[in-house]
């Protein structure tokens, strides 16, 4: 069996592989002209033939460029190097832990990850919300916590099945912290619509500044994930929203998150604001014109309290 694995050794198609990374199938023929990787073999029909190593090399390429690096610098290099890289890539001074979540504990909880002990993980999410509050879980549990899985993932600590059991996880009980917000009573609250960009497809965020919009008594609405850009607008405005707020991973190129923002900043009314948040780090580095950024959730609240004085004027 063995002499017949090394003659006939595993090989995935290249759809297969895009959807295994979460590179496009175009990418990856650019990557092989201009690179000169990956170079797959081809099979018996003439079709890309990519092997397990090649494919793993991918998968840290595509952390990498999670993380802000360039194509250009990364894909020539050998998998040691990308290796290297990826332990280097990582923001410490950004992603210290707040006083909930001692730095024990985010290791102690990221140890339950890699443990696949889901329900002591829910259940000691849920005490830590119940204890400390909806606001505080949010900032000082969940961002210390998502910072500390980002960083297993960039360094190839972590496997994609064991981030998506995190993010299921964390989304139940952000969803049973929304719930529990009382719903707003005053006339001026403002109404605000979340959605995340077609390619896109990571809604923890939008998660979380639902549940402190919630707190701020803003009455939110959520198209969740990869909303195309038009149904964004008209959402927006049947639903008679002052605010759409988007939320941004490293997953977008550049271009398409600031080519995306001033293009629906023109489909859109004036009076509707745009704000983004997020990790992409095009949104402070390529500002747009009429799109709020916001570094931080801490930030919300100044926001919601100026739109509500901006209406009370108005």
């Amino acid at each position: 069996m063995n002499d017949r694995l090394k003659q006939n050794p595993i090989t995935l198609s290249i759809a297969a592989v895009e959807r295994d990374t979460g590179l496009s199938k175009d990418t990856l023929r650019v990557w092989e002209r201009r690179y000169g990787f990956p170079k797959p073999e081809r099979d018996r029909i003439g079709e890309r033939a990519y092997t397990l190593a090649e494919v793993e090399k991918l998968r840290i390429v595509k952390r990498l460029l999670d993380a802000g690096h360039r194509p250009g610098r990364i894909v020539p290099l050998s998998q040691l190097e990308l290796q290297a890289l990826a332990e280097q890539t990582v923001d410490q001074p950004q992603r210290q832990p707040q006083a909930v979540l001692a730095l024990d504990c985010v290791r102690e909880h990221v140890e339950l990850i890699r443990a696949h002990d889901v329900q002591r993980l829910r259940a000691e999410l849920t005490r830590l919300l119940l204890r400390v509050g909806v606001s505080r879980f949010v900032n000082e549990v969940v961002a210390p916590l998502n910072a500390a899985v980002g960083d297993a993932w960039i360094r190839g600590q972590m496997e994609i099945f064991e981030e998506h059991m995190y993010t299921e996880t964390m989304q139940v009980v952000l969803r049973a912290a929304i719930a529990s917000v009382p719903h707003p009573a005053d006339a001026l609250s403002p109404r605000v619509l979340l959605g995340t960009f077609p390619g896109e497809p990571h809604g923890l965020g939008l998660l979380m500044a639902e549940a402190l919009l919630g707190l701020e008594g803003c009455r939110c609405v959520s198209l969740g994930v990869q909303t195309p850009l038009w149904d964004l607008v008209l959402a927006a405005q049947a639903l008679g929203s002052d605010v759409l707020a988007l939320s941004f991973t490293g997953c977008m190129s550049p271009n398409q998150v600031a080519d995306g923002l001033t293009e629906l900043r023109g489909k859109l009314p004036a009076a509707i604001q745009i704000w983004a948040g997020g990790s992409a780090p095009v949104l402070h580095r390529r500002p747009v014109p009429g799109v709020q950024a916001f570094a931080s959730f801490k930030d919300l609240p100044a926001a919601v309290q100026s739109l509500r004085n901006f209406r009370t004027r108005a």
